[in-house]
């Protein structure tokens, strides 16, 4: 009898850890299929918002589609050859890569100094943040449209107005083709400078300070220590910060369009308004999705090569 009852309690531990392994997968499974429900209407939302317009435009760029017809007819490769045999597509793309790459670059360049030194103590610090960032704030739309009234080429726009007073003649701010390319280069790089300085801004206040009085104590001077430490550290911020300007600039539409209309000519016509414009005005869609499919390809092409060469930079800082 003794011996039965020493068999069965090694038996029934057993079956008693069985048990409760078995109801712990059983709630792990459960818990984990609960959190799989949050994540369904993101789903969603990709589906129905990216991925069912990205396959209608790959479908209707080999057709004639024109948003009309039920039944659009295939022609192949037909739209993609007509696109570049178009000097406006053509023009646009090149406008669309020297605004992206010039506004990258030179908001850079101007956005870190410009955070060093907001970043130090002086008298009516918050105020000229606050001057600063407050281009971020208006709709890139109504910048385009105030800029449009002071760089207009007439002798009544703002800065034609000032110079005339002191005899120089009107200045074609937006009607020569060189000079509107520069005007929205330089009313995009004043909208975004304070933007990218208060995000530079917060990643310096983030670092640790203890490394920075070991600089100088060992003697370092300013140069060395922004050089050897402070841009370094920045490598982060700056590949979010140009990740944004690339994107944003190779995707803009608004300010080139509200400030010049794509013009003079196509000179500051960008893929988005040729998209926009082939697809809507034009109710060319085969030719506008093919553009898309184009861009998207050209688009990720170049953000791949901006990660990858921001992450070497990472590796090599870190």
């Amino acid at each position: 009898m003794a011996n039965a009852t020493t068999v069965e309690r090694p038996a029934i531990a057993r079956d008693l850890r069985t048990a409760v392994r078995t109801r712990s997968r059983f709630r792990r499974a459960r818990e984990g299929f609960a959190a799989y429900w949050f994540v369904v209407p993101i789903l969603i939302v990709f589906v129905v918002l990216y991925l069912i317009p990205m396959a209608q435009s790959i479908y209707y760029s080999f057709t004639d589609y024109n948003g009309y017809v039920s039944t659009p007819t295939f022609v192949g490769f037909k739209n993609y050859v007509t696109i570049w045999k178009d000097s406006s597509m053509v023009s646009a793309f090149g406008f669309t890569l020297f605004y992206a790459v010039a506004t990258t670059l030179i908001v850079t360049a101007l956005a870190i100094p410009l955070a060093l030194v907001l970043n130090r103590r002086f008298v009516g610090r918050g105020f000229v943040r606050s001057v600063f960032f407050f281009p971020a704030v208006p709709s890139v739309a109504i910048l385009g449209l105030v800029w449009a009234f002071i760089l207009s080429p007439l002798g009544s726009g703002v800065i034609n107005s000032v110079i005339g007073q002191l005899g120089v003649a009107p200045i074609p701010w937006l009607s020569n083709d060189t000079l509107a390319q520069v005007s929205v280069i330089i009313v995009a790089v004043w909208s975004q400078t304070g933007w990218h300085a208060m995000l530079y801004l917060a990643y310096l206040q983030a670092l640790p300070s203890d490394i920075f009085e070991a600089a100088k104590i060992d003697g370092a001077n300013r140069w060395q220590e922004f050089k050897n430490l402070t841009l370094p550290l920045l490598v982060p911020a700056i590949t979010v910060s140009q990740l944004l300007l690339l994107t944003n600039g190779l995707k803009v539409y608004d300010l080139p369009f509200t400030l010049t209309h794509g013009g003079p000519g196509f000179a500051t016509r960008t893929l988005t308004q040729s998209i926009i414009e082939n697809g809507i005005a034009q109710s060319d869609v085969g030719k506008a999705s093919a553009l898309s499919v184009l861009f998207l390809l050209v688009v990720g092409l170049i953000i791949l090569g901006q990660l990858a060469l921001s992450r070497r930079l990472e590796e090599r800082y870190s």
